[in-house]
């Protein structure tokens, strides 16, 4: 037993609380259930409203498993703990009083829980290795609406947690938006192997020395890929050459210091995804649109995005996927699927932030239509869920919803935060 299921029965009035009695038989009118403390130090609720025995309190509120609990974490001595006007526990094993020796009420909770909700909570925290998550034998029972607004939910959620991110980039960049987008573009240019490695390329110089080079595709690349580390010592060929005495001049010009060796990686990566194609098409996309940010805002509609997002990579790239080694020739446009995961991974997110930072969002029109247009991912996570419940993840929305329940809630038994624990609970 977890105190958090105490709270998940008191905060939502998971109990019979018509019928409510203290220890010693007085009735419990619950007018409000107070203001759940869930970081700070303290009682457990504040601004608790109860009617107890015909009387009329206003006051904090603490849970226990046990009573004697209070005396266990030396609530007697703490000041805060002065104005608790009801214990609730599961057991009521001690008698508590407060400072001028009045007992405090106590309400017993295992007499108004039902043993189906008891049940319900020990399956989901069962300490079974074979489980995937702690409700998976439940988990298609939960109600298709409840379901689908938990996941909206967990999607704002999700993107909330972006947001930050960009905020922090924001603060360093002194409010400068396109360099914000710049650096986020480059990190989702490099997907989960190199998204790190692409925004270190995109931060390891002043941005305005990128835009310095934006009309320039020879120079732009000389300096992303000078910066990634991945221009040879020795030229294989003529454009490789190039690109080492142009970031050479670069380096010269703008005091720029090279790393030691590449940050990038090709490991287990599909040759379209190699840093070098994914580069070549990132400097392009500027070299066509240096106001993207602007573009980004103005974009209403997936297939708006996706003309934006169009970006092929320079011609000696459709012949190559390393420097100096040549293969058949073929262009390297970005695909569909692609521009979906950069406009679900970087385009939202920023659209996002940047509307709630002119406190000018509405989710609804600005974000949802767009993202609603976008296939499911297809990962582990979105098939674990869907093997639980039938196409559960239906649009982007949903995946990404899913993402944020099995990483913040499933994994780590936060299922009296989860919207579905407490669903199956109260059923």
């Amino acid at each position: 037993m977890k105190e958090a299921f105490l709270h998940s029965l008191w905060k939502y009035r998971r109990l019979s609380v018509n019928s409510l009695k203290t220890t010693k038989e007085e009735d419990i009118e619950i007018l409000n259930t107070g203001l759940h403390n869930e970081t700070e130090s303290g009682p457990d609720f504040f601004k608790a409203e109860l009617i107890i025995d015909g009387q009329h309190w206003v006051g904090n509120l603490e849970i226990h498993l046990k009573s004697s609990d209070w005396y266990a974490h030396h609530h007697e001595n703490d000041p805060a703990y002065d104005n608790v006007i009801l214990h609730v526990v599961w057991e009521d094993d001690a008698s508590i009083f407060r400072k001028d020796e009045s007992e405090i009420p106590c309400l017993e909770l295992q007499n108004y829980v039902t043993a189906s909700q008891l049940e319900t909570y020990q399956t989901l925290f069962e300490e079974a290795s074979y489980q995937w998550i702690n409700c998976e034998t439940h988990f298609g029972e939960v109600n298709e609406f409840k379901l689908k607004h938990w996941l909206e939910r967990l999607y704002i959620e999700r993107l909330e947690e972006k947001n930050q991110l960009i905020l922090n980039l924001l603060e360093i960049s002194r409010n400068n938006w396109d360099e914000v987008c710049f650096k986020l573009l480059a990190k989702a240019f490099g997907l989960n192997v190199n998204g790190e490695a692409f925004l270190q390329m995109a931060s390891a110089v002043d941005y305005k020395v990128f835009q310095k080079c934006f009309q320039n595709p020879v120079k732009f690349e000389a300096l992303c890929f000078g910066l990634s580390g991945m221009l040879l010592k020795e030229p294989k060929d003529s454009y490789s050459a190039q690109l080492i005495e142009e970031f050479e001049f670069l380096k010269h010009k703008f005091q720029i210091k090279a790393p030691a060796k590449r940050i990038v990686k090709y490991f287990r990566l599909r040759p379209d995804n190699f840093p070098s194609i994914r580069i070549s098409q990132f400097c392009q996309l500027y070299t066509e649109h240096p106001q993207l940010f602007k573009g980004f805002i103005e974009c209403e509609s997936q297939g708006d995005l996706h003309n934006l997002l169009s970006a092929k990579t320079s011609p000696y790239w459709n012949t190559h996927y390393t420097f100096g080694k040549e293969t058949p020739h073929k262009l390297k446009s970005t695909t569909k699927a692609f521009k979906d995961l950069l406009i679900l991974n970087m385009v939202i997110p920023i659209k996002f932030a940047y509307a709630k930072f002119k406190d000018q969002l509405d989710i609804e029109e600005q974000i949802f239509p767009i993202v609603s247009s976008l296939k499911p991912e297809s990962n582990t996570i979105v098939k674990g869920f869907n093997k639980l419940r039938k196409n559960v993840s239906q649009t982007a929305i949903d995946s990404q919803a899913l993402v944020q329940l099995k990483k913040k809630y499933c994994d780590l038994n936060r299922c009296m935060k989860c919207q579905i624990g407490l669903e199956l609970i109260k059923q």
